[in-house]
Protein backbone atom coordinates (compact mmCIF):
# COMPACT_ATOMS: atom_id res chain seq x y z
CA UNK A 1 0.00 0.00 0.00
CA UNK A 2 1.25 3.12 -0.86
CA UNK A 3 0.33 6.50 1.57
CA UNK A 4 1.10 9.95 0.18
CA UNK A 5 1.39 13.11 2.28
CA UNK A 6 1.12 16.35 0.88
CA UNK A 7 2.25 19.56 2.74
CA UNK A 8 2.94 23.50 2.09
CA UNK A 9 -0.15 24.65 1.38
CA UNK A 10 -1.35 27.96 2.83
CA UNK A 11 -2.87 31.76 2.05
CA UNK A 12 -0.62 33.91 -0.02
CA UNK A 13 -1.60 37.02 -2.18
CA UNK A 14 -1.60 37.06 -5.73
CA UNK A 15 1.63 36.80 -7.49
CA UNK A 16 2.93 35.33 -4.88
CA UNK A 17 5.14 31.41 -4.88
CA UNK A 18 4.67 28.27 -2.56
CA UNK A 19 5.98 25.23 -2.92
CA UNK A 20 4.04 22.00 -2.13
CA UNK A 21 5.40 18.55 -1.35
CA UNK A 22 4.45 15.21 -1.11
CA UNK A 23 6.01 12.20 0.76
CA UNK A 24 5.36 8.80 0.23
CA UNK A 25 5.67 5.29 1.58
CA UNK A 26 7.29 2.45 0.42
CA UNK A 27 11.18 1.47 -1.25
CA UNK A 28 9.42 1.56 -4.76
CA UNK A 29 8.33 5.57 -4.96
CA UNK A 30 11.26 5.90 -7.57
CA UNK A 31 9.11 3.77 -10.19
CA UNK A 32 6.04 5.67 -9.76
CA UNK A 33 4.53 8.36 -12.70
CA UNK A 34 4.10 11.29 -9.69
CA UNK A 35 1.34 13.88 -10.47
CA UNK A 36 -0.62 16.49 -8.95
CA UNK A 37 -4.24 17.64 -9.35
CA UNK A 38 -6.55 20.13 -7.81
CA UNK A 39 -10.04 20.61 -6.85
CA UNK A 40 -11.55 24.18 -7.40
CA UNK A 41 -13.87 25.44 -5.09
CA UNK A 42 -17.23 24.77 -5.45
CA UNK A 43 -16.21 21.29 -7.84
CA UNK A 44 -17.10 17.84 -7.22
CA UNK A 45 -14.23 15.44 -6.80
CA UNK A 46 -15.05 14.01 -10.25
CA UNK A 47 -14.15 17.09 -11.42
CA UNK A 48 -10.05 17.25 -9.78
CA UNK A 49 -8.41 19.18 -12.27
CA UNK A 50 -4.63 17.83 -13.45
CA UNK A 51 -1.84 20.66 -13.11
CA UNK A 52 0.90 18.62 -13.63
CA UNK A 53 2.82 14.86 -13.80
CA UNK A 54 6.32 13.64 -13.91
CA UNK A 55 7.87 10.07 -14.67
CA UNK A 56 10.25 7.80 -12.83
CA UNK A 57 13.68 9.73 -14.23
CA UNK A 58 11.97 13.30 -14.20
CA UNK A 59 12.65 13.67 -17.89
CA UNK A 60 9.76 15.42 -20.08
CA UNK A 61 7.31 16.65 -17.07
CA UNK A 62 3.56 17.47 -18.38
CA UNK A 63 1.98 20.74 -17.56
CA UNK A 64 -1.93 22.00 -17.54
CA UNK A 65 -1.85 25.12 -20.08
CA UNK A 66 -3.32 26.68 -17.21
CA UNK A 67 -0.34 26.68 -15.38
CA UNK A 68 2.67 26.09 -17.82
CA UNK A 69 5.38 28.60 -17.35
CA UNK A 70 3.83 29.71 -14.05
CA UNK A 71 4.65 25.80 -11.94
CA UNK A 72 6.95 23.54 -12.02
CA UNK A 73 6.87 19.53 -10.64
CA UNK A 74 10.09 17.90 -9.45
CA UNK A 75 11.29 14.57 -7.45
CA UNK A 76 14.04 13.99 -5.37
CA UNK A 77 13.62 9.82 -5.56
CA UNK A 78 16.08 10.22 -2.59
CA UNK A 79 13.51 11.78 0.09
CA UNK A 80 10.37 9.95 -1.70
CA UNK A 81 8.72 13.19 -2.07
CA UNK A 82 7.60 15.25 -5.13
CA UNK A 83 7.37 18.99 -5.28
CA UNK A 84 5.30 21.46 -7.04
CA UNK A 85 6.46 25.17 -6.93
CA UNK A 86 3.95 27.35 -7.76
CA UNK A 87 5.15 31.45 -8.83
CA UNK A 88 2.94 33.71 -9.92
CA UNK A 89 -0.19 32.58 -8.02
CA UNK A 90 -3.49 33.93 -9.23
CA UNK A 91 -7.00 33.94 -7.21
CA UNK A 92 -8.22 31.12 -9.68
CA UNK A 93 -5.39 29.30 -8.53
CA UNK A 94 -7.04 28.55 -5.25
CA UNK A 95 -7.99 25.05 -4.64
CA UNK A 96 -7.35 21.77 -2.92
CA UNK A 97 -4.11 20.28 -4.28
CA UNK A 98 -3.29 16.28 -4.31
CA UNK A 99 -0.80 14.13 -5.09
CA UNK A 100 -0.89 11.35 -6.72
CA UNK A 101 0.68 8.49 -7.64
CA UNK A 102 0.76 5.29 -10.67
CA UNK A 103 2.85 2.49 -11.62
CA UNK A 104 2.47 2.92 -15.10
CA UNK A 105 -0.06 5.30 -16.29
CA UNK A 106 1.57 9.06 -17.56
CA UNK A 107 -1.61 10.83 -18.41
CA UNK A 108 -4.08 13.80 -17.45
CA UNK A 109 -7.42 11.76 -16.10
CA UNK A 110 -7.05 10.82 -12.01
CA UNK A 111 -8.82 7.92 -12.87
CA UNK A 112 -5.44 6.61 -13.91
CA UNK A 113 -4.19 6.79 -10.82
CA UNK A 114 -4.66 4.81 -8.22
CA UNK A 115 -3.25 6.12 -4.93
CA UNK A 116 -3.79 9.85 -3.44
CA UNK A 117 -2.58 11.88 -0.47
CA UNK A 118 -5.44 13.50 1.31
CA UNK A 119 -4.67 17.31 -0.23
CA UNK A 120 -3.42 20.51 1.03
CA UNK A 121 -5.36 23.89 0.42
CA UNK A 122 -3.74 26.69 -1.28
CA UNK A 123 -5.62 29.88 -1.09
CA UNK A 124 -4.65 33.12 -3.10
CA UNK A 125 -6.02 36.18 -2.46
CA UNK A 126 -6.38 38.88 -4.77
Amino acid sequence: QVQLVESGGGLVQAGGSLRLSCTTSGRTFSRYVMAWFRQAPGKEREEREFVAAISWSGASPNYADSVKGRFTISRDNAKNTVYLQMNSLKPEDTAVYSCAAAGTYYGNTPSGYPYWGQGTQVTVSS
